[in-house]
């Protein structure tokens, strides 16, 4: 077939022409151009190119050609050939091919154009090639053609098999669903050309997974394919699907996936208790919010459909216990509401439901969707604390009660069968000022020192009862004491009250308010009365008036105040509350007199010299003030010389010190030394204990403890309120021993083998005295027989 085009130029020579297409290899249309084959001067070439408008014929015998992919042989693949109609066959004209792949994919044979493929080729990695092809004079190099383009086209073949590029799948899908409920899509491609054949159309299949699910054979959509697919049978499914070319035919590739199909959970079923019948115990002591113990109903379903909620239905013990639901576990927790007791309940019955709180309708024919349990409680027995009734006590005292004073019995008892025996005391933490007492037996709590309002209104005290039997059984009660006021202080002022009068004043004129305040707290509230002392109830100077709202005013009564007559007043206020009884106070207002100006304003309140000798110079009044000095020093002297004097204390041997030995910090001045100890109370501790001497210059280690025990007390029968005077004396006095340690000896010496070691009733000398008989006495006075033993002519001891 010839065929012939028209050129717009030279560079679109080729791409004007009309190819014929064969299998393989072509040898296309030919077109002959009436062009010489020698080479063309340039004036030659102008005309050439005017004449392409012209409707010429082509100088190539051109191709276009198809090449099939995937050549396995062992030569070099033909592809097509290149002809000139210049070429006379004589190997003048060299072909010469470039572009895409040239000499390196495809290779052209430079004397008779054959074009070889010398590679394999792959339509998948590129569909075509661009070349460009010149054919030159071998001689002279010259292009005997214009440059001319073809393409080399790659022809599909089946050679790629489908691939799930997204593979393998996971998907899920509820249980129970209908059939021909979608689950997943899968999708496979094929690489291979879907415009040529049938090499790149899909089929799809299921190769397991049946008869659970199917697939779409076009589409790759997986539907469920059995009804009432039960989770808690099967939960998960492996399913594989198969896709494959040439539309499924035999001899087509395929390619498989994987796809994990879960069934989701729905509530299709009820919870149910494992067992109908639950045995527990707790002890009567467990405390509130205390856990019992747990009861679980077991339901199949899993996440929010297996979520119970528990409750107590029925049974006697609805008001002492409780269920609560462990949200992590599902499980019910029963606790204790209320105090427990044995010996009021020993055992209880309760009804538990367990219920889910979620469900669906589709399923509710599968219900009911709750269970019930029956739990019974016993109620163990155990040693409990005394109980105190009531639990909190509240008790007003008045703050000038006595001590000893009962003011509230307090009650405790053992709530055990055993019934034990209750001893009472005071936690001293509560009081630290050890105020109250209590009975041991019997819970009398009473006052053990003086109460004061004033300082102390409220006590916050805690009593204990343990058990006689066993001490560890402490129970406790709290006991508020609010104590009430006395009216045991007087009004007094509130400040110090220091007021100024002008010697211009004039009479009834107001020079001071004042006020008071009381430390009491009367119910009725504060009232007080003011007026005068009686011994100024007459006072020529000043008068008082009470203005009946706690204050008063000072007025002056008269007029001519003078400083150099009387600068300072001293007015004393009698105070008096409204009280039972009423109490006073004498309160002292200083008034000054002072100068002032036609306002009122002071200006001065010193006295002023109103005589000065003229004839006294200041030389003078300076040497007058040395003499004063220097007197002043010598006093102070002579005073301070006087204090470091001591007597010495020398021991005489003819005074007799052994009589009254007590130990101080320094020497002491033997028997004349009478500020050191009374020796008259070792043979009338009665009347040593209306007058006692100390010294003045030293206390002793350890002083007197007569003093300590009024005998009044000891003749006493009232045993009690002695124990609790004695006992205040000895926290007040901090130079007392431990009250648990007091001892007071009537006589000194009495009773004892020794007898009375003092020196009253004995000689006045020393020669008159002996001492041998301590000799006899024993060990135990060998180191006074020693001390007081014969003396020899040298004066030293035996």
């Amino acid at each position: 077939m010839w065929t012939s085009g028209r050129m717009s130029n030279a560079k679109n020579l080729l791409g004007l022409g009309i190819s014929l297409y064969f299998w393989g290899l072509m040898d296309l249309t030919t077109t002959v151009l009436s062009a010489s084959a020698r080479p063309l001067t340039e004036g030659q070439e102008d005309n050439l190119s005017d004449k392409l408008h012209q409707r010429m014929k082509r100088s190539w015998v051109w191709n276009q050609f198809f090449v099939l992919e995937e050549y396995t042989g062992t030569d070099p693949l033909y592809v097509g050939k290149l002809h000139s109609d210049m070429d006379r066959g004589d190997g003048s004209i060299k072909y010469i091919l470039s572009g895409e792949g040239a000499g390196i994919v495809f290779t052209i044979d430079d004397t008779t154009g054959d074009i070889h493929a010398i590679q394999r080729l792959d339509r998948e990695e590129r569909s075509q090639y661009t070349l460009r092809a010149q054919a030159l004079d071998r001689r002279t190099g010259r292009p005997m053609e214009p440059e001319s383009e073809f393409i080399i086209k790659i022809q599909d073949i089946n050679d790629n098999e489908p691939k799930f590029l997204d593979g393998p799948y996971v998907a899920s899908v509820p249980e129970m669903s209908p059939v021909g409920t979608s689950v997943i899509q899968v999708t496979a491609t094929d690489a291979d050309d879907p415009t040529y054949g049938n090499s790149a159309r899909v089929v799809y299949s299921i190769l397991q997974g049946q008869p659970y699910f199917s697939v779409d054979s076009r589409t790759g959509l997986i539907r469920t394919a059995l009804m009432n697919m039960d989770r808690e049978a099967k939960e998960y499914y492996e399913v594989i699907i198969q896709a494959k070319d040439m539309g499924g035919q035999l001899g087509g590739l395929a390619g498989t996936t994987t796809v994990n199909i879960t069934l989701s959970d729905v509530n299709d079923n009820p919870p149910r208790f494992p067992q109908k019948h639950y045995q527990m115990s707790v002890l009567e002591s467990a405390p509130v919010s205390s856990t019992v113990g747990r009861v679980v109903a077991k339901d199949l379903d899993e996440g929010i459909n297996a979520e119970m909620k528990y409750s107590l239905v029925d049974g006697d013990g609805l008001d002492v216990f409780d269920i609560n639901t462990d949200p992590n576990y599902q499980v019910g927790i029963i606790t204790v509401r209320k105090p427990l007791s044995f010996e009021s309940k020993k055992s209880y019955t309760l009804k538990v439901e367990g219920a889910n709180p979620h469900l669906e309708m589709r399923f509710l024919n599968l219900g009911p969707f709750r269970d019930t349990t029956t739990v019974h409680i016993s109620v163990e027995d155990v040693d409990e604390p005394p109980v105190f009734e009531p639990s909190f006590y509240f008790v007003e005292v008045p703050e000038d009660v006595e001590i000893g004073t009962t003011i509230q019995i307090i009650s405790a008892k053992d709530p055990d069968v055993t019934n034990n025996s209750i001893r009472y005391s005071i936690d001293r933490s509560s009081d630290p000022g050890r105020f109250f007492y209590v009975d041991i037996t019997s819970g009398a709590l009473m006052t053990a020192r003086p109460l004061d309002r004033e300082d102390v209104s409220w006590h916050n005290i805690t009593v204990l009862a343990v058990e006689l039997n066993n001490p560890s059984q402490v129970g406790s009660v709290s006991v508020m004491v609010k104590v009430l006021d006395v009216n045991d202080n007087a009004p007094e002022f509130a400040r110090f009250y220091e007021a100024f009068v002008c010697e211009n004043a004039k009479a009834g004129q107001l020079i001071q308010t004042v006020s008071a305040i009381d430390r009491d707290d009367p119910q009725e509230g504060q009232h007080f009365y003011y007026s005068l002392a009686p011994e100024v109830a007459n006072n020529p100077n000043f008068t008082l008036r009470d203005n009946q709202d706690n204050t008063a005013w000072i007025l002056t009564r008269r007029s001519g105040f003078r400083q150099h007559e009387q600068n300072t007043f001293y007015l004393p206020i009698l105070i008096s509350d409204n009280g039972r009884p009423v109490l006073s106070s004498t309160g002292t207002l200083t008034v000054h007199v002072c100068s002032c100006d036609d306002d009122g304003m002071v200006m001065s309140c010193n006295v002023e010299a109103y005589v000065l000798p003229v004839s006294l110079s200041r030389g003078a009044l300076i040497a007058i003030l040395a003499c004063i000095f220097v007197l002043l020093v010598l006093v102070l002297l002579i005073l301070s010389m006087r204090r470091q004097r001591k007597q010495p204390y020398i021991i005489d041997e003819e005074e007799n010190i052994h009589e009254n030995i007590v130990r101080y910090d320094d020497e002491g001045g033997g028997e004349e030394d009478t500020e050191a100890f009374d020796i008259a109370a070792m043979w009338n501790p009665w009347e040593a204990q209306l007058v006692v001497k100390n010294r003045q210059d030293m206390l002793p280690e350890i002083e007197s403890l007569s003093r300590y025990v009024p005998q009044a007390c000891v003749m006493d029968n009232n045993v009690h309120n002695y124990v609790l005077a004695k006992l205040y004396e000895a926290d007040m006095d901090l130079w007392a021993p431990p009250f648990d340690s007091l001892q007071t000896y009537m006589f000194e010496g009495n009773g004892s083998v020794a007898e009375s070691l003092s020196s009253l009733q004995s000689v006045t000398t020393d020669s008159d005295q002996s001492y041998d008989y301590l000799t006899d006495w024993g060990p135990r006075f060998k180191k006074l027989a020693e001390m007081y033993g014969a003396t020899d002519s040298s004066g030293a001891l035996w």
